[in-house]
């Protein structure tokens, strides 16, 4: 995911109509957090209907001495690990039909939090406000599928931990294809890198070409993304590749991929360029997960092990 500009949508139905209508369309095309892992997901993860905060538990509690030693002063006393995440991208992280935050994310840095001694706390915002709440304190950490970029980088620091690329899914049975956009109704989420980057870069091709550019309709959550393509208000949607393949195993044959995984990038947890020595123990807690093959085990426990990584890096898009 990434930053923010957002194209408005038009909507000429009462707002209580609308809502019921979405919030109904919405479990549908998610259903319920049984189609993640088949071992089950974690549940304990923010039980609140709201924004609330809990703990979160995860394999291996081993804690990584060395990493630990490195903590800022404060979080170490505090015992807990802050984290703003934005739940409506699954499987990445989303909540669960008892409301609970769920998630391959969710699931690994419950465990990073471990591996440092920590507990997890897991607190709900949306995308385009995790950054600069992580930049204000709010959080110490934010993950939610943040793509490590040199454009990001200038604001917050980051440590990978998985790679994915951008993939489109379509009405089944269509013939729309990413390596043909133009002139398209393209959905995606608001502040993501697809809205940012993806489609405005391609779109713009189209238009030097002098084909029809790519009309861009942005979205608060995935759910609403994924519904739009389902109904019909867009011919594609564009999202990061684990949350496309999700998508379409989700609407049970409604949607098909449309196209293959193309540009692979980082995902990284960001932090505060004011977290001292936070970087350096995160990045040494995930790298000693990557060595022991506990990360490998949770990403295998929901099908995405295809975008593990082999070294967790600090800032990799400034690094080179």
């Amino acid at each position: 995911m990434a930053t923010d500009p957002e194209v408005p949508r038009v909507n000429k139905r009462p707002a209580a109509i609308m809502s019921a209508l979405l919030t109904a369309a919405a479990l549908t095309i998610t259903g319920c957090a049984s189609n993640g892992p088949s071992s089950g997901s974690n549940s304990n993860a923010n039980s609140a209907a709201n924004a609330g905060s809990s703990a979160s538990t995860a394999t291996n509690a081993t804690v990584d001495a060395a990493a630990a030693a490195l903590l800022p002063a404060n979080i170490k006393s505090s015992g807990k690990l802050t984290i703003g995440v934005d739940p409506t991208y699954a499987p990445n992280e989303y909540r669960d039909s008892s409301g609970n935050i769920t998630g391959w994310d969710v699931d690994l840095f419950a465990a990073v939090a471990k591996r440092l001694g920590l507990t997890a706390q897991f607190e709900q915002a949306t995308f385009d406000n995790i950054l600069p709440s992580v930049k204000a304190g709010r959080y110490d950490v934010g993950v939610s599928s943040f793509t490590d970029n040199a454009e990001r980088e200038k604001q917050v620091d980051f440590v990978t931990y998985f790679s994915a690329g951008y993939q489109w899914a379509a009405q089944a049975g269509s013939n729309v294809n990413a390596a043909n956009p133009c002139g398209l109704t393209v959905a995606t989420g608001v502040g993501t890198d697809e809205a940012l980057h993806d489609i405005p870069d391609m779109s713009k091709k189209c238009v030097s070409e002098g084909k029809k550019p790519i009309k861009m309709l942005t979205y608060q959550t995935q759910d609403l993304t994924t519904e739009s393509v389902v109904l019909g208000k867009a011919d594609a949607m564009d999202a990061d590749s684990p949350v496309t393949g999700y998508a379409v195993e989700k609407t049970n044959g409604k949607l098909q991929l449309a196209g293959d995984v193309y540009e692979a990038a980082p995902y990284g947890v960001l932090m505060s360029k004011d977290a001292g020595t936070l970087k350096e123990a995160l990045q040494k807690a995930i790298q000693s997960m990557i060595d022991d093959g506990t990360y490998k085990q949770i990403l295998t426990k929901w099908g995405v092990q295809a975008g593990a990584i082999t070294t967790a890096q600090i800032n990799a898009a400034s690094a080179g």
